[in-house]
């Protein structure tokens, strides 16, 4: 990191900022470019599928996305909880609300809707587990019947 002083534009007073070696951008931008995480919980809905294929599917979910904890499943629904990183709440949302169709083929997943959404930031997160609301699985990790 280096400091360096800006030039002034004509009209504008000069101010001192941290500027990286890359790009001369600064850290505040920086932070907001690589995101934060996200907790989100994904529940999804639809016609009944046998669950040996169900399961397939959603560890195969499991495997293309980056960042996944747990999935739940019965032969009508199932529950997606993973990480994001995303700039804000708006962007992690609208991630998750494509999460499903985007892996829809690749991963052969139902043709199910998606009835539910959660997403919370990581503090948020962490502060309700240490109260008890909302931890972690029984069967953290993996894919799992309910």
């Amino acid at each position: 990191m280096v400091r360096r002083r800006e030039e002034a534009l004509p009209g504008q007073k000069s101010e001192r900022r941290l500027t990286s070696i890359e790009g001369g951008r600064g850290v505040e931008e920086q932070e907001a470019e690589q995101g934060r995480l996200w907790h989100v919980v994904l529940s999804v809905a639809g016609a009944p599928t046998p669950l040996p294929e169900l399961r397939t599917a959603l560890e195969k979910l499991a495997h293309d996305h980056s960042f996944f904890l747990t999935a739940r499943y019965a032969a009508d629904h199932a529950e997606v909880r993973y990480w994001e990183e995303a700039r804000d709440l708006h962007d992690a949302a609208a991630i998750a609300l494509r999460l499903w169709g985007e892996h829809k083929a690749s991963a052969k997943l139902p043709a199910w809707e998606i009835v539910g959404l959660e997403v919370v930031d990581r503090p948020t997160y962490h502060k309700r587990v240490a109260e008890g609301f909302g931890g972690p699985l029984p069967q953290l990790g993996g894919v799992h019947p309910y």
